[in-house]
């Protein structure tokens, strides 16, 4: 099964008076979703960013890329997700994972376990959050959560549940995934707890295919069907320009890839609008990634890869 080519943007924060006016831009430019980061520091709350979003949108998909398991209660997170999957008429696509950011822990003063303690986690609240879209009554008994016959997230019913959205880089988190979501983000491993001269090595394209392999190895073991998944993909570099050299070249240096694999990186999208739709469609045939998201911070970016990727690649 090939999915159709899907775009998102993220936003960490809109200029305070015309934000608004921002997010209709981003609609009519004909992308899929926004989507909002789940950190500290000064960028805007995801859940109260996303609501607004929706609200003065008609048909963007909202979402997280993604929240962090530690820090809200699964019986908030699940209770948040629904409501704004009402609100919205069914656009909410949910997004957690098991953290990964150290600095955020250590000045919210919170405890920063070691990855495989941080995925248990989130396989519990998983479940947990699964259960009360679906449920009258949820009770969990687990390592990390204990839940007592606690409602339905919201009433009235929000009909079908948000569609749910797992990020991560390494096997375990991967193949958890692939148990669970329906859109998998393909993402760096970060396991220093932060992002190192090193990191985007670990999306060079031999990478993504291990992981993508190992997301459907765990759509297997559970007996889902693996197509069936939407494999989704954040760039932070976004550059159409018909001489990429001197910036792949740069990227190489600064990233431990060569250029030709700085090009071919989900990371990063530069080079002629030809070019990028080119590797998009090759990779989408290799890996099944066909859900990219890039970075909205310059709105002239926006405008040009609407114009020469966005509009051209959609739903095809």
């Amino acid at each position: 099964m090939r999915h159709a080519f899907r775009f998102g943007v993220q936003l960490s924060n809109l200029p305070g008076r015309d934000w608004r006016d921002r997010i209709g831009s981003i609609e009519r430019l004909g992308y899929s979703s926004v989507f909002w980061p789940d950190h500290f520091g000064s960028q805007w709350e995801p859940t109260a960013a996303i609501a607004a979003v929706a609200a003065v949108s008609e048909r963007l998909k909202i979402g997280t890329l993604v929240y962090d398991v530690d820090y809200r209660h699964p019986v908030v997170l699940a209770k948040a997700a629904a409501t704004i999957q009402l609100l919205s008429g069914g656009r909410h696509e949910f997004g957690i994972g098991a953290g990964w950011m150290e600095s955020d822990y250590r000045e919210a003063g919170m405890r920063y376990d070691r990855p495989g303690l941080r995925i248990e986690r989130l396989d519990e609240a998983l479940q947990i959050i699964r259960s009360m879209w679906s449920e009258d009554k949820t009770s969990f008994a687990g390592q990390h959560y204990q839940i007592q016959d606690i409602a339905a997230a919201v009433e009235p019913s929000m009909g079908t549940p948000p569609k749910l959205l797992i990020g991560g880089g390494g096997p375990r988190i991967l193949r958890l995934a692939g148990r669970h979501a329906d859109i998998v983000g393909i993402n760096p491993k970060i396991v220093e707890g932060r992002v190192t001269a090193e990191t985007p090595a670990d999306q060079a394209p031999e990478r993504v295919r291990q992981k993508v392999a190992w997301v459907r190895e765990g759509a297997e073991a559970a007996g889902r069907d693996p197509d069936a998944i939407e494999f989704n993909s954040l760039s932070f570099v976004v550059a159409i320009t018909d001489d990429p050299k001197g910036l792949r070249e740069a990227l190489a240096r600064n990233s431990g890839m060569t250029p030709e694999q700085v090009a071919d990186c989900p990371l990063f999208l530069t080079g002629p609008g030809s070019e990028i739709r080119d590797r998009l469609e090759k990779r989408r045939e290799d890996c099944g990634i066909s859900y990219v998201v890039i970075q909205g911070r310059d709105p002239e970016v926006l405008e040009s890869f609407a114009e020469q990727v966005v509009e051209p690649l959609s739903g095809h």
